[in-house]
């Protein structure tokens, strides 16, 4: 697939994995935001669509074959992969970072309330919005796509997709909320340690939604 301005981010991403890093190099959005052409996308960011081309071509000569693409691979394979690297991480991380967001607020409500009180609430509500989104994955939708079901599941799909958009609009707020994840002086261990840890959950998420939006939801609505 020739690479242009005008392919939609998605797409690009999912053909070429690669592109991903300069895509969250950029905060350019590739998941909930993927049906945007590269051009779009860019200009929102301020950002020359030539460069940005030249920067994914870049990148994927100077790595090739360096990553997987999921565009092939038997959906099966790709539940599989989905479950294992970011469901079953999720299942722990989550509630160990909720406990990190409480303890964080308790040890400096005096330096920051207003802000870490926001924190408390915004990833409260990412998190019970997630654990009952993939267990409605894992146990209907999931299990549909593996019986050849997939192309009756757009009532199921349709759900997971504002789910996604919701989780998009907190990773947002989040990463706002944190100045985008700059550590302040005064913070002690924990708080670092919560501002890594939320930074990480917002790359593994893009990742994770993209597969899913971009590649496995389209390919078992079209039975392929």
């Amino acid at each position: 697939m020739t690479i242009t301005t005008s392919l939609p981010v998605g797409t690009i991403a999912a053909e070429h994995p690669l592109a991903t890093r300069v895509f969250a190099r950029h905060g350019i959005d590739f998941c909930c935001g993927g049906a945007r052409p590269l051009s779009e996308a860019c200009s929102e960011k301020g950002l020359e669509p030539t460069t940005v081309l030249a920067e994914i071509l870049e990148e994927l000569s100077t790595n090739s074959g360096f990553s997987e693409s999921w565009s092939d691979a038997p959906l099966g394979h790709l539940i599989d992969h989905i479950l294992h690297a970011y469901h079953r991480p999720l299942w722990e991380e989550l509630p160990r970072l909720e406990a990190m967001t409480r303890k964080v607020l308790e040890a400096h409500r005096d330096k920051d309330e207003e802000r870490l009180t926001k924190v408390v609430r915004v990833y409260g509500a990412l998190k019970a919005e997630l654990d009952e989104h993939m267990m409605k994955e894992e146990r209907i939708l999931f299990p549909m796509v593996r019986q050849g079901q997939g192309s009756m599941a757009e009532g199921p799909i349709s759900v997971m997709e504002y789910e996604h958009e919701s989780a998009g609009a907190a990773l947002r707020q989040l990463r706002e909320l944190t100045n985008d994840y700059q550590v302040p002086e005064e913070a002690c261990n924990t708080w670092r340690a919560l501002w890594h840890g939320l930074a990480a959950l917002e790359t593994a998420l893009h990742e994770h939604i993209h597969l899913e939006n971009n590649i496995l939801f389209p390919r078992a609505l079209d039975g392929r």
